[in-house]
Order: structure tokens, then C-alpha cells, then sequence
């Protein structure tokens, strides 16, 4: 299972029986004890935040061992974190929204190639000029920014030469490890780690994270070929939400919204912060299918929606007299577009612990409006429903397999 971009400004919360691990950083395979986990090259990687998770993962009784970080994947360094608050306070009310952790001034380092690799972490003397050269650069940046408090670059050069000792044996070239995986036949799972709409080229700019989260950014980020994909699953949530600030067309701003949010617990698993709650954007949706190549999707969340007489999604926005269906990457066109809905038939809630129950009978146990729901969604997309979530747990999930890869 492989992380292929992002950092730890992502979260997954994963429940194994009782248990529930939230995660940012490792691939959540980790838990698994016959799956290699692999944070692949376009990962930006917080050592510290690693070093805990795998105190949390071995804290459980599980091992780690089969773990793999690249050794070109760049380091979120102490100076990111301090631009990253420095910047976003810079930018006062026009503010992004983000995370704090580091993320972005990581990728401008990588980007402008003065950034530090997992591989330096074991080249001392390569490490400590690396350090040397960069350090005054970020002081004086910080300086003008208002910011500052470095560490001395030999406190630096020490602590990521400790990291590097600790994990030594988790690093390798995972490009050569993943490609003779698939090569040989095994099953490879490539995990997103943040929407498409967040994508730094195709999401909404400037409110999107750094790096690439469509498909395509697999084969930068984990060094493998396109012909090497053989299926994309979407993810998409039967209404849709948005963490930070940034345009929501479907955005809901009543009683509504304030239900989606309380009983989807829309909190996000990384800052906490309660995310921004709507009707599902099919704009959207469609605008990920076609970036992606998606060839199935899965549903979650659908439960949220019990007991509400009249369901809407948007199929188009309005801006003046237009009525336009592809997502715009006009921000100015976008503060401007009013969603066009189509209705549906609500449908009744169930009691409280039905849904492992409806789960094991089956996707025909599902009441029939839902099932509408479900038919309109992939007919507008021109893309199969392949897992249905109706529920938190694992038994709450049906899988209608409708994906290339098998039904398990």
C-alpha cells in the first residue's frame, strides 16, 4: 500500500475491531501484518510525526517492519513549519487555510531544489552543507516575516542524523521495490491522501494543498508508469464537505448544514476543525471522474441522508445567464455561480445498529429511494457504484464489485 503526495496535512481514521487509529503520515496498510506500507517519493515527510505513529502502531502490538520510506522523498524541516505560520499570518483575512504543519514551504524547497531528502539523513557531511547553505536564507525570510528561533544547524544536522540511524532500515529506492511488485504479480493499492479539488493544478487555486491529488500524481509520486494503473477508484461522500476557507457552491448555511455536520461528524481528523457542509456537487464529481479516469466509485456516508424527505443535487451552476457544467477555475466566476439542483425522494431512517444487518442482506435491502439516489449519481457520472457505505464500521459497507480487481 503506498502514500504517493501529501504529508501530514492529511488524516485517516481507520477502526480495526474496537480499536481506531488516526493516522496522517503512514499508509494505512501499516496495520495489516502481510502488507508493505510505502511512503513514496512525492510524500513530504514530518520525522518527528513518523517517529510517533510508529510508537502508536507498535503501542498496539503490531509490528512496523514492513515499512518503506523513500530515500528521495523530501524532509518537512523545523523552518517550514515556522514559514508556514508565518506566511498564512502574513496573509492576514486572504489567509489559505492551512494546516500549519509545513507542507507547502516543503514542496517550495523541493521545487527550487533546496530541499533535504530522506537519503541525506545518511550522508552526514552532504547533510551538514545542505543545512549550512539553506539555514540563513530561512532566517532572514522569517526575520522579514515577522518570525525566527531556529535551532543552530549542528543541533539540526544531530537530530536528523538520529532519525536517519532510527530509520535506516525502512529506507530504500521504493520506485525499484513497487514496479518489481507489480511486475511479480502482487496487488499494489495506491492511497490518496487529500480530494481532487484540492489539487494544486486542478483544484480550487489558492485553496488547494501543494502537491498533485489526481491519479496522475501516482506515477510522479510513487515512480511508476501509467500503463502500470490498472483501475481508479473515486471516494466521493453521498453530500459533500470542504475543510478551511475556499468556494463552495452547494455550501448550506442552516439547520441543514448544522445536521450534516453533527451526525456525519464532520471534524476533521488532522486539525479538528468542523468541516463546511452540502448538498452533493455533481460539477464537482464529474470534474474529478474525467481528471482521473475514474472507473468506479464508492459511496460513503450515504446513511447521513436517512430520514429526509427531499434530497438535492447540483447538476450545473448558473453564473448571469450561463449555465455551465465543467467546473470554472475562475475564482471571481465561481463566487458568482448558483448550484442548478435536481430533486430526489428522501428515504426513512433506520433504527439505530440496522445497518450491519442491511449490509449483510445486500444491496436490495436497501431502501428503494437510496437505491434511485445511487442509480442517478453513477448514470450522471457514466460510472459504476462499486462499494456502498452505510455506516462506520466494516460490516456497515456492501460491495456490489463492479471494479477490475476483484470483490475481497
Amino acid at each position: 500500500m503506498v502514500r504517493f503526495q501529501g504529508g501530514t496535512n492529511a488524516g485517516h481514521t481507520i477502526g480495526m475491531g474496537e480499536e481506531v487509529f488516526k493516522l496522517h503520515l503512514l499508509p494505512s496498510g501499516i496495520l495489516r501484518s502481510n502488507t508493505i506500507a510505502v511512503i513514496g517519493n512525492g510524500v513530504v515527510v514530518d520525522l518527528e510525526e513518523l517517529m510517533e505513529e510508529i510508537r502508536q502502531v507498535e503501542g498496539s502490538g503490531r509490528s512496523t517492519e514492513g515499512l518503506r520510506i523513500s530515500d528521495r522523498a523530501n524532509v518537512i524541516m523545523g523552518y517550514h513549519k515556522a514559514m508556514d505560520g508565518a506566511e498564512e499570518r502574513h496573509r492576514g483575512s486572504k489567509g489559505v487555510g492551512t494546516t500549519g504543519r509545513g507542507i507547502g514551504p516543503c514542496y517550495s524547497d523541493k521545487i527550487s531544489r533546496s530541499g533535504i531528502r530522506v537519503c541525506d539523513l545518511l550522508e552526514p557531511e552532504a547533510l551538514e552543507e545542505k543545512v549550512r547553505m539553506v539555514l540563513p536564507i530561512k532566517e532572514r525570510l522569517l526575520g522579514i516575516l515577522g518570525g525566527g528561533g531556529l535551532n543552530p544547524p549542528e543541533r539540526i544536522v544531530e537530530e536528523l542524523l538520529e532519525y536517519g540511524s532510527r530509520l535506516r532500515r525502512h529506507i530504500v529506492d521504493t520506485s525499484v521495490l513497487i514496479n518489481e511488485a507489480i511486475e511479480g504479480g502482487e496487488n499494489v493499492l495506491f492511497e490518496g491522501a487529500q480530494g481532487t479539488m484540492l489539487d494544486i493544478d486542478h483544484g480550487t487555486y489558492p485553496f488547494v494543498t501543494s502537491s498533485n491529488c489526481i491519479a496522475g500524481g501516482v506515477c510522479t509520486g510513487a515512480g511508476v508508469p501509467p500503463s502500470s494503473l490498472d483501475e481508479v477508484m473515486g471516494v466521493v461522500k453521498a453530500y459533500t464537505t470542504r475543510v478551511g476557507a475556499g468556494p463552495f457552491p452547494t455550501e448550506l448555511h442552516d439547520k441543514l448544514g448544522e445536521h450534516l455536520l453533527q451526525r456525519g461528524g464532520e471534524f476533521g481528523t488532522t486539525t479538528g476543525r468542523p468541516r463546511r457542509c452540502g448538498w452533493l456537487d455533481l460539477v464537482v464529481v464529474r470534474h474529478a471522474v474525467r481528471l482521473s479516469g475514474i472507473s468506479s466509485i464508492a459511496i460513503t456516508k450515504i446513511d447521513v441522508l436517512n430520514g429526509m424527505k427531499k434530497i438535492k443535487v447540483a447538476t450545473s451552476y448558473k453564473i448571469g445567464e450561463e449555465v455551465i457544467s465543467d467546473f470554472p477555475a475562475s475564482l471571481s466566476r465561481l463566487q458568482h455561480a448558483t448550484p442548478m439542483y435536481e430533486e430526489l425522494d428522501g428515504w426513512e431512517d433506520w433504527e439505530k445498529g440496522r445497518a450491519i444487518e442491511v449490509a449483510r442482506k445486500g444491496y436490495r435491502s436497501l431502501p428503494k429511494e437510496m437505491r434511485e439516489y445511487l442509480k442517478f449519481v453513477s448514470s450522471r457520472m457514466g460510472v459504476p457504484v462499486s462499494i456502498v457505505s452505510i455506516g462506520p464500521r466494516r460490516e456497515e459497507t456492501i460491495d456490489l464489485g463492479k471494479r477490475k480487481w476483484g470483490s475481497s
